[in-house]
């Protein structure tokens, strides 16, 4: 027998795990594309390979997919414009985005506090969910920064001691 779990409390005690936020961007030919995303996690050392959740209504994810290659930018903590931006549905989300195209034909976002270049490793179906591994090729950090985070439904910053 299966639980029917209320969405909304499921959304409400899960929103209170603070994770960043980042924007998983390819190319597709000539033209950026990307979204926001949330779900996102390192998975192994050997071979160093990254996870992330994609909703199968995503517009942005088959042509990622198609391209077989991303880039996952780690938002710093000023740019929420830029989350919100590739959280928006359709339209041209890279108009006020700051970009460049990475040498692996990828999108890096400028100001990222750091950036993972992927090979399209393994998709897999989990839910109204799609579970996508990618295997890093390259990855950059900037000395100083903190990161944008999410929590409770909402954007928020930390501090932390180095």
């Amino acid at each position: 027998m299966r639980h029917q779990m209320d969405p909304v409390v499921f959304r409400d005690v899960l929103g209170r795990f603070a994770s960043g936020i980042t924007v998983v961007a390819a190319l597709d030919g000539a033209e950026p594309v990307g979204f926001a995303c949330q779900s996102f996690a390192s998975l192994s050392l050997d071979p160093p390979l990254v996870m992330l959740s994609v909703g199968k209504a995503s517009t942005s994810w088959p042509r990622i997919e198609r391209a077989g290659r991303f880039c996952v930018n780690i938002l710093a903590e000023d740019q929420k414009e830029v989350c919100a931006a590739l959280g928006a549905r359709g339209g041209q989300k890279f108009a006020t985005v700051p970009w460049r195209p990475s040498p692996y034909g990828t999108v890096v976002i400028d100001g990222a506090l750091a950036t993972v270049d992927c090979r399209l490793a393994a998709v897999h179906e989990a839910g109204d969910h799609y579970i996508v591994t990618g295997e890093v090729v390259d990855l950059a950090a900037q000395e100083n920064g903190r990161p944008l985070l999410y929590f409770r439904s909402r954007f928020a910053t930390g501090t932390f001691s180095d």
